[in-house]
């Protein structure tokens, strides 16, 4: 049987929802190794939308989550509350503001962050199993809350937010773009992608890493 990953999506877009990049890049790298993917946004009003021109908010606008994210994922996308963790192997949350914005609110708390509980419960269930979890840019800032202190990521090098994993718990590993982190006690695996790649081909290099040592640890 074809190994299964979950993608977790938070909207559509680098400022206001997941990294445009770093998303497509893990399905294509999925795909290449012949993995099986879904994915799955929140059914929620996003915190706010972003003009990706002027980085500016775009007052009055509102956008859902989950439809914003059915643009990354072709239209093929399921409610996160449908996730159930026994019918993937592993999961994976790329980056962008969104996963600071939408599934949590770190970018407004910083270490008094919270994650929606739809995130939490989806999670639980890889955890709890030991089934592998990947998270890339901003997102490893939420592993304390989703999967407890003492737990091994990166998110490059940037002391704000390395500071704040550690005020929560976790364990911040210095790591250059194109390379991992991996707590093979936890099973979770990270790189920095567009916290620090300038180029495609350097956030490319990360992340196709990352989604060959899943690969390797679904086994």
């Amino acid at each position: 049987m074809t190994k299964q990953v979950a993608v977790i999506l938070a909207g559509c877009g680098v400022f206001d929802g997941s990294e445009i990049y770093e998303t497509t890049l893990t399905l294509l790298r999925l795909d290449q190794l012949g993995i099986g993917y879904r994915c799955f946004a929140p059914d929620m009003e996003q915190r706010h939308v972003i003009n990706h021109m002027t980085q500016e908010v775009a007052e009055g606008q509102r956008r859902n989550v989950l439809e914003e994210s059915a643009r990354l994922a072709r239209g093929d996308i399921s409610p996160l509350g449908e996730l159930d963790a026994d019918d993937f192997d592993a999961v994976i949350v790329p980056g962008g503001f969104g996963v600071a914005k939408n599934l949590s609110d770190f970018a407004t708390a910083g270490d008094g962050m919270a994650v929606i509980e739809p995130l939490k419960e989806a999670l639980a269930g890889f955890r709890d199993d030991a089934k592998p979890i990947g998270l890339m840019c901003i997102s490893p800032v939420m592993a304390p809350r989703l999967l407890g202190e003492g737990i091994a990521v990166t998110v490059g090098h940037d002391p704000g937010v390395s500071g704040a994993i550690s005020a929560m718990g976790g364990l911040h590993r210095s790591c250059a773009v194109e390379d991992i982190v991996v707590d093979y006690e936890n099973r979770v695996v990270s790189t920095p992608a567009y916290m620090l790649a300038t180029r495609i081909s350097e956030a490319a290099t990360g992340i196709f890493k990352l989604v060959d040592r899943i690969d390797e640890m679904m086994g």
